[in-house]
């Protein structure tokens, strides 16, 4: 893997003409309309971060969600040399932006002076549904590009765009035990104290989580669809544990990193307890789509196992039932402690 593109064309939206850029916005209002019509027609269910989800293509988005995975299948073209950091949220994606940045960064940027250490990790890497309403044009396929580009998802395998498919490019998935994702989940919810939301209880979030109602949801759904095809191209798409990172750092970030890179510098740069503790991640606020949130709320513990101090007996026993059930026979197993 070879290194980004500029950071300046990775964070700045438009391309700087007015008139250009009051066109675009005309043209996203106009196809934003259209977007809200067609959610006018779904499924929904009490959202989680906003106050309603929508059911497409069989998984549930909230409305800003949902503008930009329908904008990303009509218009995003990947290229054979871009890499897709896929998961659901709460899974470990701020790690694994910093982690990927910094590998494929390795050879370009001082560690004294790292991007990481000034920028937040989201920052360094959009998130592909964003682009749509922060107006950042998408790479063009037919510019020859001497570097990689990286990208990050939340969107199922069966709703990406055809072009990820077709393309040949290179899929990173990281997946995470439910229970843990779960209880992150839930209390970054909690913590989203500036939106006025409904309340809802551990208990139904629960309920609603068994159902499938989640973000990017049904959970097991949405890493079946990366499992399956990981198994199928293997050469592809790599399928990787969040708690298997935690437990062999090491091992893990050499097999992504190849023969090249200086992987104790970048493990040490892009732990949790580094990346915690940086004024830039402590302080300061990042739009999220739906909401402004906190940058520090993107770190609260990332230890695995920790859902033993949120759910009972009761919860515990509902997601285990429920992810033994759909993940029957496909050979996908999740820890939940990390082994000693």
């Amino acid at each position: 893997m070879t290194s980004l593109p500029s950071l300046e064309k990775s964070l700045v939206p438009g391309d700087g003409e007015d008139r250009r850029e009051q066109e675009g916005e005309g043209h996203r209002h106009r196809t934003s309309k259209r977007y809200r019509e067609i959610m006018s027609t779904l499924p929904k269910e009490l959202g989680w971060t906003s106050d309603h989800m929508y059911q497409y293509q069989g998984f549930w988005y909230t409305s800003m969600n949902l503008e930009g995975v329908m904008w990303a299948q009509q218009h995003f073209k990947a290229t054979r040399l871009d890499v897709f950091l896929a998961s659901t949220p709460k899974s470990g994606t701020t790690w694994l932006k910093a982690l990927m940045f910094a590998i494929m960064n390795r050879t370009r940027f001082d560690f004294s002076t790292h991007p990481l250490l000034t920028f937040n990790p989201h920052e360094l890497v959009t998130l592909l549904e964003f682009y749509f309403h922060w107006n950042i044009p998408y790479p063009n396929p037919n510019t020859p590009l001497p570097e990689t580009q990286l990208f990050q998802t939340h969107i199922p395998f069966t709703s990406l765009p055809e072009s990820i498919v077709d393309s040949q490019c290179r899929i990173l998935y990281l997946c995470r035990n439910p229970k843990d994702v779960f209880v992150s989940m839930y209390c970054f919810k909690e913590n989203l104290t500036d939106i006025n939301l409904a309340p809802l209880s551990i208990e139904e979030a629960v309920e609603q989580f068994c159902k499938g109602v989640s973000l990017f949801g049904p959970f097991w759904d949405h890493v079946l669809g990366y499992w399956k095809v990981s198994l199928e191209w293997p050469e592809r798409v790599l399928f990787l544990k969040y708690e298997d990172l935690k437990q062999d750092s090491l091992f893990h970030v050499k097999r992504l990193a190849g023969k090249k890179g200086i992987v104790h510098e970048i493990i040490k740069l892009c732990s949790f307890e580094n990346l915690s503790n940086l004024k830039v991640n402590k302080t300061g606020v990042l739009q999220a789509c739906d909401f402004i949130i906190e940058k520090k709320k993107f770190f609260r513990k990332g230890e695995v196992g920790d859902w033993k101090n949120h759910l009972t007996t009761e919860m515990v026993d509902c997601l285990n039932r429920i992810m033994n059930q759909k993940l029957d026979g496909s050979g996908l197993t999740f820890h939940d402690s990390l082994e000693t």
